[in-house]
Formats: structure tokens, C-alpha cells, sequence
């Protein structure tokens, strides 16, 4: 069982080296063994007759893919999987469950994602910070205010430039309104 736990230990730390380093698995399957993979599976015989099939695949891709990064690649993962292995078994839980809906993803959807992690990335300390804020206050609401919230977003990003326009037009006639002290209802 302690060996089993380190090969998942080993699997978890090269998906969480791929997760934090936004490294794309790759899509086809693991593929002929190569002389270092037959090495990997020569120096754990025993984990490996343990996996299923489909584990010794994923564990063969991760491997491709931990021999293709960097060294500085690498310590960041590793890095990553010591503060992995530091939470609290809860956490980790979530940890893992957030690396599974990930994979699932179709490839265009993490692409998506990655671009939008990156542009946050770019943006000033302060601007992050405040971002950030505002998620934390949106992860608070109740489930059905956040419900509402995503299908206003939903509907906001279906509409044109000019309808947008229109509508930042109307909200800022509406918070004017309400600034001075009106009632709840603005003037038709």
C-alpha cells in the first residue's frame, strides 16, 4: 500500500507540475514506451504491476511529459507538490476533485482559461487584489443571487457593443438617480 501511495504521490506530483505550469497534456495515448519509460517502469516493478491500465498510461503521459520540462519547471513542481502534501486532508481533497474537473475540460476551454490566467497575471498587484475581492464577495452570496449573477453575465455577454453601451447608459442613469435619494423605482 506505502509503495502504491508513492506512485499516486509521484502521479500527483506531475499533475500538479502540469495544473500549475500550465503544461498541455498530450491528447493521444501513451504511446510506444520509450528506453527512459522503460526505465521508469524497471526501477518500480512493483507500483506498476499495481496500477490499472489506465493509470499505468496516465503515470507513463506525466512521465513523458516530466521528463520534457525544465528544471526550473520541475523545482516549481515540486515546490507546488511539498505545499500539496502540507494541506489539510480536506483541502487536499479539493485540490485533487479541481485536477479532475480540469482534465475533463475539452482542450479549447483550458486554452480559454490559461489566456485569461495570463492576462491576470499581467495585471498591477492592486488591480489582482481587487479582482480577487470581488470574487471572494461573489463566493459568499447565496446560491441563488450567484445564480442570477451568471445569467445577467450570460446575458451581458450575448449582447452587442451598442446594446452594451445602451445598457451602461441606463445603469448610470439609474445609480444617479438613486445617489440623490429617490425611491426605490427610477422615473420610466
Amino acid at each position: 500500500m506505502s509503495a502504491r501511495r508513492d506512485v499516486v504521490g509521484a502521479l500527483a506530483l506531475i499533475l500538479a507540475a502540469i495544473a500549475m505550469m500550465g503544461v498541455a497534456p498530450r491528447a493521444q495515448g501513451a504511446g510506444p514506451i520509450d528506453p527512459a519509460a522503460r526505465a521508469f517502469i524497471q526501477h518500480y516493478p512493483d507500483q506498476w504491476r499495481q496500477l490499472t491500465p489506465e493509470q499505468r498510461q496516465r503515470v507513463l503521459e506525466n512521465y513523458r511529459q516530466w521528463r520534457q520540462m525544465t528544471p526550473q519547471q520541475r523545482a516549481a513542481a515540486r515546490r507546488n507538490f511539498r505545499e500539496f502534501r502540507n494541506l489539510p486532508p480536506e483541502e487536499r481533497r479539493r485540490v485533487l476533485e479541481g485536477m479532475r474537473q480540469w482534465r475533463a475540460l475539452p482542450e479549447d476551454r483550458k486554452e480559454r482559461m490559461r489566456a485569461a490566467y495570463d492576462r491576470f497575471r499581467q495585471l498591477p498587484p492592486e488591480r489582482r487584489q481587487q479582482l480577487l475581492q470581488r470574487y471572494q464577495r461573489f463566493q459568499q452570496l447565496p446560491p441563488a443571487q450567484r445564480e442570477h449573477m451568471m445569467r445577467n453575465y450570460d446575458r451581458w455577454q450575448r449582447m452587442t457593443p451598442d446594446e452594451r453601451a445602451q445598457a451602461r447608459r441606463r445603469w448610470g442613469f439609474m445609480r444617479r438617480w438613486f445617489g440623490r435619494g429617490h425611491g426605490p423605482h427610477p422615473p420610466p
